[in-house]
């Protein structure tokens, strides 16, 4: 029988610090997609890429399982829950979510553009942030869909349109890419449901490196396939830089996934996911500025639909229903108040 945990024992992270902290993990995610998108280039293969970005995460993430106190407890619980059915077994494989955004990344973003991808995603997992609240499946149990949420989920999705407006490229042919954007759509739908899985899985292991460890595992997995079958079909790319940089996204993986499996117990889906994508917006807003690329500009709407994505979080987020209305309740005819 699968357990749930319990939405009464939430952890205390408050809002005030887990919102900060779910910007934070945002703001690795572009650095990581920079790097990734360099190494692509290197070795002329978008898959090898990402590859040697899940592999060196899994070697980091491996190492502090097996040198760490809290990893190696974490280590010796996975195998127990998993056949103690203490979650559906089938939450190992969240990695391969993780595994499908970075596919879609890599055969999408040629047809479609940087924007309409991170819009396409942005919106998939934004919608499927109030569902997965709403079913409960995350461990921080059922969160209702009240209006304010959806006020905030739409103008989160409106904001990431504008901000990202200044890249978007004219094309002929639209119906040509409607196809394309279906897969950067699944795959943010689902990462919703990736993030519900590890902070559920978190609270049966007892800390998120196991969970980051297992996602590695996952991901891993599904990309070393993919790239066997495209090394039978399509052959080799280049051979592997030897600049250390380029091996650095897969650690930074590793702290937004266990940030993330953290959150969401105490967050719940939808706002952590909501915070991480302001946070990328920001992130990437600062490497443009920073570390500009061949042909960055910096326009308005960008900086403008940056701060619009961050009053979003703030509406979405904010309890701003049932208590203030609670305390001006009338009392009860033959109830008397000890002040009168």
């Amino acid at each position: 029988m699968v357990t749930v945990p319990n939405p009464s024992h939430r952890p205390t992270i408050p809002l005030a610090l887990g919102l900060p902290l779910a910007l934070v993990t945002g703001l690795v995610l572009p650095l990581q997609g920079r790097i990734n998108g360099a190494l692509a280039i290197k070795l002329e293969d978008g898959i090898a890429a990402s590859v040697v970005s899940f592999t060196t995460g899994l070697l980091v993430i491996a190492a502090i399982s097996v040198l760490t106190p809290k990893g190696r407890s974490g280590l010796q619980s996975i195998l127990p829950a998993v056949r103690n059915r203490s979650f559906p077994p089938f939450y190992v494989m969240a990695g391969a979510v993780g595994a499908l955004f970075v596919i879609a990344q890599s055969f999408t973003v040629g047809l479609l553009g940087v924007a309409l991808f991170t819009v396409a995603t942005v919106t998939g997992q934004t919608l499927s942030g109030l569902l997965v609240d709403r079913m409960g499946i995350a461990p921080g149990g059922k969160r209702s869909i009240t209006a304010v949420r959806v006020v905030g989920s739409v103008l989160t999705v409106a904001a990431v349109a504008w901000a990202v407006s200044p890249r978007f490229g004219g094309t002929d042919d639209v119906g040509a890419l409607v196809l394309p954007v279906i897969l950067p759509l699944v795959a943010g739908f689902l990462m919703s449901f990736q993030q519900a899985m590890n902070g559920t899985a978190t609270v049966h292991y007892g800390t998120p490196i196991a969970a980051t460890l297992v996602n590695f595992l996952a991901g891993s997995a599904v990309l070393w396939v993919a790239l066997l079958i495209k090394l039978a079909v399509a052959g080799s790319g280049n051979p592997l830089p030897s600049e250390w940089w380029y091996y650095v996204a897969g650690p930074l993986g590793c702290i937004a996934i266990g940030l993330a499996a953290l959150l969401v117990r105490s967050l719940g889906v939808l706002i952590t996911g909501l915070g991480m994508i302001a946070g990328q917006l920001v992130g990437s807003l600062v490497l443009d500025v920073v570390i500009p690329t061949a042909g960055t500009v910096i326009a308005l709407p960008t900086v403008l639909g940056t701060l619009l994505t961050l009053a979003a979080i703030v509406v979405a987020s904010l309890p701003w229903p049932k208590g203030s209305f609670a305390r001006r309740q009338v009392p009860k005819a033959g109830r008397v108040s000890r002040t009168q």
